[in-house]
């Protein structure tokens, strides 16, 4: 069974939102809400058929919606986005998690007080999000193709993205639906629980959030232990996604989603391993890679914009190019003498 990631049309709709409920609550980039998912693959359609390289004053606030297809039935079993560059059309908050050191001379006592401060720092970045597998594709490496196949996107477009990326991973969410760290924080404020306002930011945007949200530090000791102890957290189905980005070179530096607390990553773009390590080469010969030198397995990718597709293949280096495995040169539809680009497994 062969899969390959390709840009998201408009007609994927009806899958999208199929996947989308499937998605359960904190899913803010993926809402089951059709008038949503189509703005959403809109955005995207306009965004990949755009072919300027860069803006002005830098990327733009461009969507790009990508899915796994099955390429023998055309069935849909994942997505995932990328945002070229968040706050351009408005504020980007998150929480950030500080330290305020004070000494008493009186009680000879060092006290240290962890702080959330309400902050737009992260504005600028790229952002990867959105990552979606259909629980029956859990396995084979689907995961691991879908979410770096963004990188391969980026190395390929890399003027359309900016210096910094991050990722928000979903955090601690109860059997119920809830969030501590929502009835602790931002639900004191908003006169509604989690869900409906994660659902309403999935809708409309945190605008809300600059009305409503105080701007003074929280400070995390005043909390009830079960909003502190879930700051930082994933959400326990997100820990191989996190495991996944911190193998990529993101790491955590202290910022925290403003709904649930889950933990922002990030990293320098040109950092990113997959996307340091992706090279462009010329396909010298579509054949089985025995007997044309060691072989390895490589996710490869061709296209620009609306005509990207990624697979996972078996390459190896010949004297006048890269040697690709006839299945994955298929679902790539590439042929002797085509640019692709790759990167190792």
């Amino acid at each position: 069974m062969t899969f390959r990631i390709r840009a998201a049309r408009p007609t994927d709709l009806e899958a999208m939102y199929e996947m989308a409920k499937l998605g359960g609550s904190g899913f803010t980039n993926l809402p089951a809400d059709r008038a949503s998912l189509r703005a959403k693959l809109e955005r995207a359609a306009a965004a990949f058929a755009e072919p300027r390289e860069r803006l002005p004053d830098g990327p733009g606030d461009e969507l790009f919606v990508m899915v796994l297809e099955n390429v023998a039935t055309g069935d849909l079993r994942g997505t995932a986005q990328i945002f070229a560059c968040v706050g351009r059309s408005g504020p980007f908050y998150s929480y950030r998690l500080t330290t305020l050191t004070q000494h008493s001379k009186e009680l000879d006592r060092t006290f240290r007080a962890e702080m959330l401060h309400l902050v737009t720092d992260l504005e600028g970045s790229s952002e990867v999000g959105g990552l979606f597998l259909h629980p029956g594709e859990r396995a084979g490496g689907l995961g691991l193709l879908l979410a770096r196949s963004r990188y391969l996107f980026i190395a390929m477009h890399r003027a359309r993205f900016g210096p910094r990326i991050l990722a928000e991973l979903r955090g601690v969410i109860d059997e119920r639906g809830g969030s501590a760290f929502w009835d602790a924080v931002g639900g004191k404020f908003f006169g509604m629980g989690f869900q409906d306002a994660d659902h309403f930011n999935a809708l409309n945007g945190n605008q809300f959030i600059a009305d409503l949200m105080p701007k003074h530090p929280v400070y995390v000791a005043m909390l009830p232990e079960s909003a502190r102890s879930v700051i930082g957290m994933p959400h326990p189905n997100g820990r191989p996604a996190m495991r996944m980005l911190e193998a990529e070179g993101f790491a955590y530096e202290g910022y925290v989603d403003i709904f649930d607390g889950g933990p922002t990553l990030s990293a320098r773009t040109d950092q990113v391993r997959s996307i340091a390590g992706t090279r462009a080469a010329t396909l010298a010969q579509v054949a089985a890679p025995e007997g044309h030198g060691p072989a390895r397995q490589a996710l490869v990718a061709t296209g620009r914009l609306a005509e990207f597709r990624c697979t996972l293949g078996e390459v190896t280096d010949g004297p006048e190019g890269l040697i690709l495995d006839p299945v994955a040169a298929a679902a790539l539809d590439v042929r002797p003498g085509d640019t692709v680009w790759h990167v190792d497994r």
